[in-house]
């Protein structure tokens, strides 16, 4: 008996192994069957026979989304209490503020939202009633109040790792899509960052409320930023169903149709972008005139009303006000403002190869009228000549987009401020006043301290008892009993806002830059015998006391202004003027401790511009030398250490190399070759710049960490070659007025570019 059924075992056994022998099928079905040890060529033909063979890397959407590295920073690392407080004392602060409220209170809310999601999610895939933190609050962790003493039916805590039921857990998940719905509704880019730097459990949240809720809008919101994707194919990989349908659902929330838009820019649709993009701005506009005429506004004047009453136009610091989230304010018109001056921008690029395929013969190059919508889209794509009529109307597409362009991103910059500092007049006096009132208070405590003397001397008290009576309030007393005067208050800044830096007229109270002579940073600082000393050198820095409130996408901005103004053929001396005044803004952008320094494609495009058309502009110093911060005090006796020059060739390839390593768009060794050439290129043409040689080892952390890749774009290719080619046309549209208004004449005669052509 036991024969047979050993025998009966060992027949079943292998039959398995029969038909996986006779059948290929079957003995990829069932691999665990099969005792042989399998080959690695084997095991990874098998593998590659059930995996669809691919090279791309599968990731989030939101890890494609444009301008993500200008929101890192160590905001995504401070806990959120500490980041919501320097968020009130930066509001709390007189303008300039050092960084954009409205984006700083955004932060504030993403974080908040993000960690919020980022614990539901978690608590709902794990499948616990309450996250770690928050049970060994409500439960005990003593002897008996451990999860192993309630099973063991002892102790008197329950245990914090209860089940969820799925309806539970599908409703955790619910409010964590809808809290990353916020976030994303914020700042998408802000959002994305956050999100990237939070727990895996986030990026599968909206899918699971999706199978259970397809038409759940949140949802889907959050789905299209976390759906996975091949690496480097968004615009192939993505489909605009999903947005469109909640845009058809919610037509008043002008967050989708940012989303919308910035994906039709990833798939070159910038029509349509421009369309959304306009839309969202009336709609962001109509919802803010509401607000302000709302008792909204009232609240936020009545809070800040008292305040500035006393110090002058500034917030207390100490105690700063404490606002609601319907009152802070909103960074999404700028986002759509900046948006749409990409979009305008990329609309005029596009135009220049057609505008330069062909010279018409016999136009009239006074003629500027403005197309239609029409005929610009139908020269939007590039196509061949037909008729030297097509090349003038692209070349009058150029200037109107970037006439758009440039009135978005100066409107982009009107949100931000700027203050030149204290003047050298208002410093001189200002320091007379300080020394008068130190004057004054030691002839004050001297006279207390001789009348203390003499009094408590003729009461028989002695020394002793004279000095230990001493009330402290009658330093602040004259010999004749009135009050002393307070220390004098810091005099009240001129603060402008940005775009009026590049109006016609700019400011006339402006310190010169670039300063004609840097001798003034070479002179040696004095020995400070005490505050005031102190004070004064530091006063007597030209400049030293400029401010300018930061924006992550600020540098951007102020780059894709003067590749506008290339566009446009604004005059060589105007041009000129508003370089300088970018790199006047650009050595003043630091966003730390918050923000890290940014890199900005445009700054790298007009670097390449600038180098690729012969500096037609007439700059005398590199623009890194323009844009560098101006060198503390002995930090410029550490860059001029002698070098020999084999060494400063190794040196220059070894930062050469560290920076393509670093390059994101380093991928392969060719890449890294072309990168590697490029940067070693650009040094050695700069090597001769005496400003250069002398900046080239001052650099802080935002000009050391905000290095661009250096190799020539499309867009840099295109505008360099407008630049050299494009004929210079004067708009008889300044002359006809400067004409037939009188009295008006100088004001008239120079073209403003800021205000742009209205939108149908």
């Amino acid at each position: 008996m036991t024969k047979k059924k050993s025998q009966r075992l060992q027949d079943t056994a292998n039959v398995p192994e029969t038909k996986a022998a006779q059948s290929p099928e079957s003995a990829t079905q069932l691999p665990i069957l099969s005792t042989a040890p399998r080959s690695s060529s084997a095991h990874k033909a098998s593998k590659t026979a059930d995996t669809p063979s691919t090279s791309a890397l599968i990731i989030c959407r939101n890890k494609h989304w444009r301008y993500i590295s200008s929101f890192h920073g160590p905001w995504l690392q401070l806990p959120p209490e500490v980041l919501e407080s320097l968020a009130y004392s930066n509001y709390a602060l007189p303008s300039p503020r050092p960084i954009d409220p409205a984006v700083f209170f955004d932060l504030v809310k993403v974080r908040r939202a993000v960690e919020e999601a980022t614990d539901l999610a978690v608590r709902a895939t794990s499948g616990t009633a309450s996250s770690s933190l928050r049970g060994s609050l409500h439960t005990g962790n003593g002897m008996l109040g451990g999860g192993g003493a309630a099973a063991l039916g002892l102790g008197f805590g329950g245990t914090s790792h209860a089940k969820l039921s799925k309806e539970r857990r599908h409703r955790m998940r619910e409010l964590a899509a809808q809290k990353l719905s916020q976030a994303y509704h914020l700042d998408e880019i802000a959002a994305s960052v956050a999100t990237m730097q939070s727990a895996s459990s986030l990026e599968e949240v909206a899918k699971l409320v999706l199978q259970r809720n397809p038409n759940d809008s949140d949802a889907k919101y959050v789905h299209f930023f976390h759906e996975k994707i091949p690496s480097r194919m968004l615009a192939e990989s993505t489909s605009l169903e999903s947005l469109d349908e909640i845009i058809r659902n919610r037509p008043t929330d002008s967050s989708f149709l940012r989303t919308r838009a910035v994906t039709r820019i990833f798939k070159n649709d910038f029509a349509a972008a421009a369309e959304d993009l306009t839309e969202a701005l009336a709609i962001t506009r109509f919802v803010a005139a509401q607000h302000k005429a709302g008792r909204g506004q009232m609240e936020l004047s009545n809070v800040l009303g008292g305040a500035e009453k006393k110090t002058g136009g500034s917030r207390d610091w100490r105690h700063p006000p404490r606002l609601e989230d319907e009152s802070q304010p909103s960074s999404l018109e700028p986002q759509l403002l900046f948006h749409r001056a990409s979009v305008y921008l990329a609309m005029a690029c596009q135009n220049i190869t057609i505008s330069l395929e062909q010279t018409p013969p016999n136009a009239d190059p006074t003629h500027d009228s403005v197309p239609t919508n029409s005929k610009a889209e139908s020269l939007a794509t590039p196509t061949s000549m037909q008729n030297p009529q097509q090349a003038l109307e692209a070349r009058k597409l150029v200037k109107t987009y970037a006439r758009r362009a440039l009135r978005d991103i100066v409107s982009f910059l009107s949100f931000f401020e700027y203050s030149p500092g204290m003047s050298a007049d208002l410093a001189e006096a200002y320091m007379q006043q300080l020394d008068a009132a130190a004057n004054d208070a030691k002839r004050t405590q001297a006279t207390t301290v001789r009348n203390s003397l003499y009094k408590y001397a003729m009461d028989g008290a002695g020394v002793t008892g004279a000095i230990t009576p001493y009330d402290s309030d009658d330093r602040h007393r004259q010999s004749n009993g009135t009050a002393a005067q307070p220390n004098p208050q810091l005099p009240p800044l001129k603060v402008y806002p940005i775009s009026e830096l590049f109006a016609s007229s700019p400011p006339a109270d402006l310190v010169p830059y670039p300063v004609s002579s840097r001798e003034l940073v070479k002179v040696a600082p004095k020995q400070q015998t005490n505050t005031l000393d102190g004070l004064k050198h530091a006063f007597s820095f030209p400049g030293c006391d400029e401010a300018v409130t930061y924006h992550p996408l600020l540098t951007e901005a102020l780059h894709t202004l003067l590749l506008c103004h290339t566009l446009v053929q604004t005059s060589s001396k105007e041009h000129l003027r508003h370089a300088h005044m970018v790199a006047r803004l650009a050595r003043q952008c630091d966003g730390y401790p918050v923000f890290l320094a940014a890199r900005s494609p445009s700054r790298a495009d007009w670097v390449e511009i600038v180098r690729q058309a012969e500096n037609w502009i007439g700059l005398e110093q590199s623009w890194e030398s323009l844009c560098a911060p101006a060198p503390l005090p002995g930090q410029l006796e550490e860059a001029q250490g002698q070098q020999t020059p084999e060494q400063k060739r190794e040196r220059r390839r070894q930062r050469a190399i560290e920076e393509s390593l670093s390059d994101e768009n380093v991928h392969d060794e060719a890449t890294f070759q072309a990168a590697v050439a490029a940067r070693e290129r650009l040094a050695e043409e700069l090597v001769d710049d005496p400003s250069k040689q002398m900046s080239s080892g001052l650099h802080r952390w935002a000009q050391a960490d905000g290095k661009e890749y250096p190799l020539m774009t499309e867009r840099a290719t295109a505008i360099s070659r407008w630049v050299k080619e494009a004929p210079l046309v004067v708009s008889a549209s300044g002359k006809t007025k400067l004409r037939t208004k009188k009295g008006k004449a100088r004001k008239e005669a120079e073209i403003d570019l800021t205000k742009g052509i209205k939108l149908e």
